[in-house]
């Protein structure tokens, strides 16, 4: 990793792109330390410090602490993603939509852009809306009345937008994804806060230094695992036939089609996170954050952990079904001259591809469910694990081992892009 980043930096047009990336998370990070007026930001610290391993501590760590302190990017990505996730679900229930996104091509692409962007708009309002009445009902306020309140949740809804336009503008012009990257930044400043907690426990003697070597082992472990699952891929052996196109004869070479296991990295971790979140949050935005609804969506509950584990499943099989339509991948085969060895062309070929994604799409949606509810789960029923956050910790990982192993590939894709370039001109 670190050879490729500096391979990247003697190459002026990937080091302006990089520059480029670190300046908007600049802009991301002083934007998490300005505090929407109005609001007693000491007294909602205190209160967030009592419900830290709750659904609200979870929505805290994916924004960086912005969300404790009430900054313009306390909603952080989550209307963006929460958009995401209902347009793309449209897209499969409604025609329209479909026929858009497929058959418009770039032009369909840029419609279903525009809808996702007015989309986060208006559940930034609502969500923003949602913590005006959590801070108030909370009595967090400095200052009370309906001008302050229409200040705060324009506040909050501009921020998320904001953070929205920063993410395309380094999926644009920088490296990697940018809503990605975002949510990498923000754990990622989270970390040198949890170390120093992290040793302040274990001075004063409520984190035994045992318990701190099984957390670090165990972290250690996931990224080795994430690093392995993630660069596996199930290659399946194609041949193209030979075919004279005028005096030259073409194809009759052997090669593969790659199938990840992993296909779609950390984005079903971060859209289960958003669902599972969902119920608790609008039952602690409304101000109850006790009774039996909260523990039951409690981060620390074993329901709360089932949940989990269903919602990664169901994203894994959604967005691989997404990415890899084996009828599509089996005309082009087709149309090309190429076909899978002991299968015809056409349906037995696509029946084939499908029985293959779906053992594939298998073992890597279980491998992600463990990986991230195993820290949940070991939470639940150690009183150390639970207060030292490790649940929260243990998801923080596996986002920002993916994020960066996805930003490492598209760094190695565009060198290897210009390398071509380069050699053809």
């Amino acid at each position: 990793m670190l050879q490729t980043l500096r391979d990247a930096w003697k190459i002026d047009e990937l080091r302006k792109k990089m520059l480029f990336t670190i300046f908007i998370i600049l802009l991301y990070r002083v934007g998490n330390s300005i505090p929407v007026p109005y609001v007693d930001v000491s007294l909602l610290q205190n209160y967030f410090t009592q419900i830290e391993n709750t659904v609200l501590g979870l929505y805290n760590v994916m924004s960086g602490g912005a969300f404790s302190s009430a900054t313009i990017f306390a909603l952080s990505i989550q209307p963006y993603i929460n958009a995401s996730i209902i347009i793309q679900l449209l897209c499969i229930a409604i025609p329209a939509l479909e026929r858009m996104a497929k058959e418009e091509g770039q032009e369909g692409k840029k419609k279903i852009e525009k809808i996702t962007r007015y989309s986060t708009l208006a559940i930034g309002l609502l969500q923003g809306y949602a913590y005006y009445y959590l801070i108030s009902a909370n009595s967090l306020l400095s200052e009370s009345g309906v001008w302050q309140g229409i200040v705060i949740v324009l506040t909050f809804t501009a921020g998320s937008v904001l953070i929205m336009w920063m993410g395309e503008q380094i999926t644009e012009f920088g490296i990697g994804n940018g809503i990605s990257i975002i949510l990498f930044a923000s754990i990622v400043s989270r970390f040198p806060t949890s170390i120093i907690t992290m040793v302040s426990n274990l001075m004063n003697g409520t984190l035994a230094w045992w318990a701190l070597v099984l957390m670090l082992l165990g972290a250690l472990v996931i990224i080795v695992l994430i690093v392995i699952v993630n660069s596996a891929e199930r290659r399946i052996p194609v041949q193209y036939s030979k075919r004279v196109v005028g005096r030259k004869m073409y194809g009759g070479q052997s090669t593969h089609l790659p199938m990840k296991v992993n296909m779609s990295g950390v984005l079903p971790i971060i859209f289960a996170q958003s669902i599972a979140a969902l119920p608790a949050t609008i039952g602690a935005f409304i101000g109850k954050t006790d009774g039996w609804f909260m523990n039951l969506f409690d981060t620390s509950g074993l329901f709360y952990a089932l949940i989990y584990f269903l919602l990664i499943l169901f994203f894994s099989y959604f967005y691989s079904t997404i990415q890899f339509n084996p009828i599509e991948v089996s005309n082009n085969l087709r149309k090309n001259g190429g076909f899978v060895p002991g299968y015809r062309p056409g349906k037995p070929t696509s029946d084939f591809l499908q029985k293959v994604l779906n053992k594939v799409t298998l073992f890597g949606a279980i491998y992600l469910s463990i990986v991230a509810v195993t820290p949940y789960i070991i939470s639940h029923f150690s009183d150390v694990a639970s207060t030292s956050g490790i649940s929260l910790g243990g998801t923080s990982i596996i986002i920002v081992v993916g994020v960066a192993l996805e930003t490492i590939t598209a760094l190695e894709n565009q060198m290897l892009m210009r390398h071509y370039k380069g050699f053809l001109e």
